[in-house]
């Protein structure tokens, strides 16, 4: 498939048929991810792959919003980032995660990325216990390392839609100097 089309195509996908992800898929998607570019090449991203049907269930209950559709994906791969090893282990897990999400689109695949980082647990406490906490309280994240998102991956249970058209004269997201 070629770069443009897919990106143009590629939709959030939230609702996933019960077909697990073959092993084949999940091993192109992490050579992928684990080749992506980190800031002064420190690779401080790493990922845990979950594919046991209640551990997906129970991580996906991190939050009160925005994660409960991850409990029905037949595969999750949490983005993590070594804080110790670079200071920028978010930007660097960030684009190790587009990585993820881009080769699970090259592949058919539907996906969706689940926030962890810096988010409340429950939406009302915004003070409160966050999702990191909670998955920590359960899920072997070694020390040093922080989680930054989960990717829920599977075969799409629908046609994801289209992509709504800029209802904006103008695009102020970008801006050239000449």
């Amino acid at each position: 498939m070629e770069f443009f089309e897919m990106v143009e195509r590629r939709r959030s996908v939230r609702s996933f048929t019960d077909e697990p992800v073959g092993k084949e898929e999940v091993t192109a998607i992490l050579k992928a991810a684990l080749s992506a570019p980190s800031s002064k090449n420190t690779r401080s991203s790493s990922f845990m792959v979950v594919e046991e049907p209640g551990l997906i269930e129970r991580i996906a209950g991190m939050r009160d919003y925005g994660s409960a559709f991850a409990a029905k994906a037949p595969l999750l791969i949490l983005v993590l980032g070594d804080a110790e090893r670079s200071d920028l282990w978010e930007v660097n897990a960030a684009i190790s995660a587009t990585y993820v999400q881009l080769a699970a689109e090259a592949l058919g695949l539907g996906n969706c990325w689940v926030h962890v980082a810096g988010r409340p647990q429950r939406r009302e406490e915004p003070e409160g216990p966050t999702a990191e906490e909670y998955l920590r309280g359960f899920l072997p994240v070694p020390a040093g390392r922080r989680i930054l998102c989960a990717v829920a991956i599977g075969h799409a249970a629908a046609p994801a839609g289209t992509r709504r058209e800029s209802t904006s004269d103008g695009d102020d997201r970008v801006i050239t100097l000449r």
